[in-house]
């Protein structure tokens, strides 16, 4: 192998593959990444037989071939090298680096004993990459992380036609979120569960663009995703008894607030620094009073309040409720609004978040339930 390849699109594109090495692998071969030369490029591969990634680099080749070197050092190296071009060639059993002055050589793993990476499988939709990414997000930091409940570690993904829902929850909080995708079938209708971390991450690498969904649904259990020259598979999780948590939405709200969504974030943070760690931060409401008292009471007696003004509230006379101050930072912070509309049921009950319309009312494509935190006053 010998090729010349610009610096940020090799250390790129190792980044990317990397994310798919194991930190303690079952077998030293899956430490290693694979660069694989292409007629204009190199495609840098890594698999830990559950997550498959592959990235992608322009650049000018003279003698292709495939090696296999350490993914965390040449990760490390490629994102520390001067802004100059990199060659790269295979010396023995060694891949020679040069960049600028700057020279690595570095061990190869033997190609034969890296695992083949499984195939996309067939298209089923597109999705603008932005989009798709940014709902992910909103939806991906309310999956659990208790690893002893895998479901609930997962995104679901329910495509029908060409609305995409991604949901998921970690049975204190739950977000929804709608999209529109472009299905290669009309009649599609498919259910899986993704892990979230892989999810997340995946979404974090694409720029613009357009990305494909692939999934067979007669296949082995696998999803992907690819933009460009970039690609990501994943094994499921098993979602066949996923709950219905769609159901847990109210109906109806007999009251709701309309909160500047950055105001309201500064003062939990504030008011929340005197909370430990499973203490609520409470938010009470008043009929007739555009405002908002936030509060909490931490170790030693420690107190805090501060009053904001709202868009409005209509509801309950007074409505106090309490919320892990974190739960409702997140829910708030992943918005994208500048204006929230919450919807209450009662102090006891989840109460849900959405973006706020310019009439104040709540988006149905974005929803953010977190549950309430009973407190004794």
């Amino acid at each position: 192998m010998k090729l010349n390849v610009e610096r940020d699109a090799l250390a790129d594109a190792v980044a990317t593959a990397a994310k798919a090495t194991p930190t303690r692998p079952s077998v030293p071969i899956l430490a290693g990444v694979k660069l694989t030369t292409t007629d204009d490029g190199v495609t840098v591969s890594g698999f830990d037989y559950e997550v498959s990634t592959q990235g992608w680099a322009r650049g000018t080749v003279t003698d292709p071939g495939t090696v296999v070197v350490a993914a965390r050092l040449l990760a490390e190296i490629t994102k520390s090298l001067p802004q100059k071009p990199v060659g790269l060639a295979s010396v023995g059993t060694h891949l020679e680096l040069v960049c600028g002055s700057a020279r690595f050589t570095l061990p190869t793993m033997p190609v034969e004993d890296y695992p083949q990476l499984p195939d996309l499988p067939a298209t089923v939709a597109t999705a603008d990459a932005a989009a798709l990414a940014q709902a992910i997000a909103q939806v991906g930091m309310a999956a659990g992380r208790d690893e002893t409940l895998p479901m609930m570690t997962g995104v679901r993904l329910e495509l029908r036609g060409n609305t995409l829902s991604l949901l998921a929850t970690d049975r204190y909080r739950l977000a929804h979120r709608d999209i529109t995708i472009t299905p290669t079938a009309a009649d599609l209708n498919a259910d899986v569960l993704v892990p979230a971390r892989v999810l997340t991450d995946t979404a974090k690498t694409w720029g613009a663009g357009t990305v494909d969904i692939s999934y067979d649904p007669n296949g082995f259990g696998l999803i992907g995703f690819a933009i460009g020259h970039r690609k990501t598979t994943s094994r499921l999780l098993d979602g066949a008894n996923y709950p219905p948590v769609r159901s847990l939405f109210p109906a109806t709200y007999p009251s709701a607030a309309v909160v500047p969504v950055a105001s309201l974030i500064e003062v939990v943070k504030r008011v929340a620094l005197v909370a430990e760690r499973t203490t609520p931060v409470l938010l009470t409401f008043t009929a007739g009073d555009n405002g908002v008292v936030v509060e909490a009471g931490g170790q030693e007696e420690a107190r805090a309040s501060e009053a904001l003004e709202i868009g409005s509230y209509a509801g309950q006379d007074t409505l106090t409720i309490g919320f892990n101050p974190q739960y409702l930072i997140d829910g708030l912070h992943g918005l994208g609004t500048a204006t929230a509309h919450i919807g209450f049921v009662d102090a006891f009950k989840p109460a849900v978040i959405s973006p706020a319309d310019e009439e104040g009312e709540p988006t149905p494509s974005h929803r953010y339930l977190i549950m309430p935190i009973r407190v004794s006053r």
